[in-house]
């Protein structure tokens, strides 16, 4: 496992289900409170036990695609069989190898979180090879008029 200073390291991660309602649209108007009140009455619903911590997948870099062509998607892993139902949808996130760092502070700030990752993956030789997802371990809080984020980016690489 390498780790560079400021605490960016590689992490193998393996494949899992994940039940995810799909978002259109800015990154900061994202529904969360709605989409996962859905995504956990769904694994209700479906008799599956779902993992503990929400996630965004981000399809788009928002400095590059209009915001309100962002894409996106709010998941949780689960355990079980089930079905699509009710406009939540599921899918396999394959096995991978993750260039990872905890993000905890200002959302104003992850733009620079994700730069540290970005320079950590350059000066590896490896190349990023899918969508960030960012693991949610507690909700969001405002703090002084900001929004304090509290997650692990991970960006998968080859």
């Amino acid at each position: 496992m390498e780790e560079d200073m400021t605490g960016v390291r590689f992490e193998a991660r393996k494949a899992m289900a994940v039940a995810y309602i799909e978002h259109l649209g800015p990154y900061d108007r994202i529904p969360w409170e709605e989409y996962i009140e859905r995504l956990y009455a769904w694994a209700k619903s479906q008799k599956v036990m779902p993992g503990f911590h929400a996630m965004g997948i981000y399809w788009d870099d928002p400095k590059a695609t209009q915001p309100e062509q962002c894409r996106s998607r709010v998941a949780i892993s689960y355990k079980g069989l089930a079905r699509e139902k009710d406009g939540v949808r599921i899918d396999k996130l394959p096995e991978m190898t993750v260039a990872t760092l905890s993000h905890k502070g200002p959302a104003s700030d992850i733009a620079s979180s994700y730069a540290e990752i970005a320079g950590f993956i350059t000066k590896s030789g490896r190349r990023p090879s899918g969508a960030p997802i960012e693991v949610y371990s507690k909700k969001p809080e405002v703090v002084g008029g900001q929004t304090i984020l509290y997650c692990k980016i991970m960006v998968p690489v080859k």
